[in-house]
């Protein structure tokens, strides 16, 4: 399987990813708010694995801490940084190295595509593993780095409150050279910023879920 691409969904070919999302994923479907960009990996003209790429986290700690930006710059510079919100293998496709092949595709290609549709570049990406359910070994096969772990708060509508066994480890993928060294500068001012409409979500995201679903 060394013919895979990946390429962005389609309009009218956003029900059907939904609803696969929605059958085989835990989370279930991810709902495009802000800034997203939908997957789709193929191989000969079949989906393999689905994934989505949202706005960052705007808090997570074992991610701050790990780049060492100051909360003066950290907002400025957040829109810099993608979630990996969901990511599933087709229950078909359950076969080794496909799911870090993958991850590999959307590294190289991810950044660009951010730039044309939304007018800023990536430097890093970040997902959240349960790690009651995974252990995260499709990131790191990818070279993802494991930085820590969430503080386990879950949004409910109430607001947010903190879950017996709720933290998800934190894995970070830099997408440039000295990544934590350019966030984290404060002589450093990103020349891109988001226009109206930021991808930063109005919610403290800590808590966001991704899924390598029934593979890591």
């Amino acid at each position: 399987m060394h013919d895979i691409t990946l390429r962005a969904v389609a309009p009218d070919e956003e029900a059907r990813f939904k609803a696969l999302l929605e059958a085989y994923h835990y989370l279930g479907a991810a709902a495009k708010i802000g800034h997203t960009l939908w997957y789709v990996a193929i191989w000969r003209d079949q989906w393999l694995a689905l994934l989505v790429l949202s706005a960052a986290a705007w808090k997570c700690a074992a991610r701050d801490q790990w780049i060492g930006w100051d909360r003066r710059y950290q907002f400025d510079r957040l829109h810099l940084i993608a979630n990996n919100a969901r990511f599933l293998i087709l229950p078909q496709w359950h076969v080794p190295n496909l799911a870090s092949k993958v991850l590999s595709l959307c590294e190289r290609q991810v950044s660009t595509d951010w730039q044309t549709r939304f007018g800023y570049p990536l430097w890093l990406l970040e997902t959240f593993v349960d790690p009651r359910r995974f252990t995260g070994t499709c990131y790191r096969a990818a070279n993802w780095l494991e930085v820590g772990q969430t503080r386990g708060y879950r949004r409910t509508r109430a607001g947010y409150s903190q879950q017996p066994d709720g933290a998800k480890r934190v894995f970070v993928r830099p997408l440039i050279g000295q990544v934590q060294a350019r966030l984290s500068d404060p002589r450093r001012h990103s020349r891109a910023h988001p226009t109206a409409g930021s991808s930063r979500n109005p919610c403290l995201r800590e808590i966001a879920g991704s899924g390598c679903a029934g593979y890591r």
